[in-house]
């Protein structure tokens, strides 16, 4: 069995490390300075960060937060990699001055959420400095409150695609100096090519450089490693934009056909009842367009795909890509062998397999209290298990079933897709 990484949520900027446990801390008194430096040094610190970051006898920072903040009191100790490796060093300071510097304000996107994940915030004094998403704002005019606000720094390119809404505003943290241009492709390639562009370099600093372009005439070249971009987004009629809504386009998926239709799949999501950052399960992922458009609810939203195959496990990776969801973890094995050792569920969706022994009871058996099971059949076997599971568990029992008009001769008449059976169950 191949499985993907199940952490519970990307790591913040700072760090793609899992978070470790940690005891609580016993200390009430603050020891730890998170202090934001900007491309001003310390010409831009307030009077009560720089004297947190004199009063430091250890200053952890990356090599450029550590030069903007020279001359330093203390010992200057850069980030190890991985990441996480000081993490116990600095706990071990614990009750003796230690600053962190981190890009303007440590809890957006920063190492100030990490950081507080492991020391109390009683014991903690932040110090931060404008986000690069408020600097952006005042530079372009633009109200934050109405920007989306992402990041692509350390995360996959196509996490941008189910925010390029026309008309929508973004502000995007760029991973690196090839970030804006990667973006501008993507987005004319996409049918997005008018939208407005901005690349905003190395804000609030001696080398601040803002400039713009179009998607599709992006030429921008000598792009600073460190730089904001930010988006308008402008769509032609036949651009390629992700709905809001569930249900999605069948052709949007690439399939062999074991896939489930978008209007069966608008109702199984209307079943499943997300909630925020929520995890599923859909076992006998197919094309994995479940799974998918589970994540595309919210992007704290996961989801696990089991599929048997690996020709569609595959497809369920490319899929996912190609639909903003890059996140999506794939298991490829049987259920319900292959759901040992999987993160514990909210709900579960059985689109396959809902006849293998065994396989209802288990999914049932790993939901909490509350959590949703949905499972769809179109075959006599697999209805026969539904209605055991019904007459045994309770729940709901529906019969779902959709036509189409197709043509039929020169004129046009209905053309029935196979019936679903859908059983719908709420562990108590």
């Amino acid at each position: 069995m191949r499985m993907a990484d199940f952490s519970a949520s990307p790591a913040p900027e700072s760090s793609r490390e899992p978070w470790p446990s940690r005891e609580p801390c016993l200390s009430r008194e603050p020891w730890l300075s998170i202090v934001g430096i900007g491309e001003d040094g310390r010409a831009g610190l307030s009077p009560a960060a720089s004297a947190a970051l004199d009063a430091a006898h250890v200053v952890y920072g990356g090599r450029r937060h550590l030069a903007l903040a020279a001359p330093l009191s203390g010992e200057a100790r850069p980030w190890p990699s991985p990441f996480a490796g000081a993490y116990d060093a600095i706990l071990a300071r614990r009750g003796e001055p230690t600053c962190i510097l981190a890009t303007g304000d440590p809890f957006h996107f920063g190492i100030g959420a990490e950081i507080a994940r492991l020391v109390p915030p009683g014991e903690i004094r932040a110090f931060p400095q404008p986000s690069a998403f408020s600097l952006a704002c005042a530079r372009l005019g633009w109200p934050l409150a109405e920007c989306a606000c992402l990041t692509l720094h350390g995360r996959a390119l196509t996490r941008i695609l189910p925010h390029l809404q026309p008309g929508t505003r973004l502000l995007v943290l760029s991973w690196d100096e090839t970030t804006p241009g990667r973006v501008a492709a993507l987005m004319a390639e996409r049918g997005l090519g008018a939208s407005r562009l901005a690349v905003l370099e190395a804000m609030g600093g001696p080398r601040e450089r803002i400039r713009s372009a179009t998607a599709e005439g992006f030429g921008l070249d000598g792009i600073d490693p460190l730089n904001t971009l930010s988006i308008e987004v402008l769509a032609a009629s036949d651009a390629r934009v992700l709905p809001l809504a569930p249900g999605l386009d069948d052709a949007l998926f690439e399939n062999d056909g074991q896939l489930t239709k978008a209007e069966i799949r608008a109702v199984t999501l209307a079943a499943l009842r997300p909630r925020l950052g929520e995890r599923l399960w859909d076992i006998g992922g197919g094309a994995g367009s479940v799974a998918i458009e589970w994540m595309l609810r919210h992007p704290a939203m996961r989801a696990v795909a089991v599929e048997i195959r690996p020709d569609r496990a595959a497809r369920i990776r490319r899929n996912a890509e190609a639909l903003g969801v890059p996140d999506l973890a794939v298991v490829e094995g049987a259920a319900p062998a292959a759901l040992d050792g999987l993160p514990a569920p909210d709900a579960v969706f059985v689109g396959g397999g809902v006849s293998e022994p065994g396989l209802l009871a288990r999914a049932a058996a790993c939901l909490p209290a509350g959590g949703r099971l949905v499972a769809n059949a179109v075959t006599l076997e697999g209805e026969a298990a539904l209605l055991a599971a019904f007459a045994d568990r309770g729940g709901a029992l529906r019969r779902l079933s959709v036509a189409r008009a197709d043509p039929v001769g020169g004129m046009h008449g209905w053309r029935a897709a196979m019936p679903v059976t859908q059983w719908i169950w709420t562990k108590p």
